[in-house]
C-alpha cells in the first residue's frame, strides 16, 4: 500500500528499504512493531511519561509525527497524542481484531504507530494510540 502524503512543504518522499534494511536500522522490536504492525505492552514505554517540550518522530525515518503539545495521559498504557503533523501520517483499515479499527502509519516510511480512536480530549476528540518504540522524542530548545 502506498503511503504519500501532503505537507506544508510539497510532497513527502517515500522512503523503500528491503526487509534486510530494515532489520539493520531497527532493533528486533522496533521490527515487529513497525514492519509487522506489532503493539508493544501496555505500559513499557519510557515515552509513556514523557513531559518535556519537543517533538516525536518516527523511529524508522524520523519524520516528525506528535508535537509535544498534543500528547495527553489516555490511562491506557500507550503515547497518546489527539492531533497529528498534518499530512505525516497515512491511515488504513485494521480487521485483525475482527472489529474495523483505524490504523495509522508514517507516511514517509510506512512504518506502523497504533491506532486511532474516537475517545480522546478536545478538541479533535481523536485518541492517537502509539507505541512507545515507533517514536524518538527530540527535546524542544531548552528541553534537552
Amino acid at each position: 500500500m502506498p503511503y504519500l502524503a501532503l505537507a506544508n512543504h510539497g510532497v513527502i518522499e517515500k522512503l523503500n528499504l528491503t526487509k534486510e534494511q530494515w532489520r539493520k536500522k531497527l532493533t528486533s522490536e522496533q521490527f515487529y512493531v513497525l514492519r509487522k504492525e506489532g503493539t508493544e505492552p501496555a505500559f513499557s514505554s519510557e515515552l509513556n511519561n514523557e513531559k518535556r517540550t519537543g517533538i516525536f518522530a518516527c523511529a524508522g525515518c524520523e519524520l516528525p509525527l506528535f508535537e509535544s503539545r498534543h500528547k495527553y495521559d489516555s490511562g491506557t498504557g500507550w503515547p497518546s497524542f489527539y492531533d497529528v503533523i498534518k499530512g505525516h501520517v497515512a491511515t488504513k483499515r485494521d480487521f485483525k481484531l475482527i472489529i474495523p479499527r483505524t490504523e495509522y502509519h508514517c507516511a514517509r516510511c510506512g512504518g506502523h504507530q497504533g491506532h486511532i480512536f474516537n475517545d480522546g480530549p478536545k478538541p479533535t476528540g481523536l485518541r492517537y494510540c502509539n507505541n512507545g518504540l515507533a517514536l524518538v522524542f527530540k527535546p524542544g530548545e531548552g528541553d534537552e
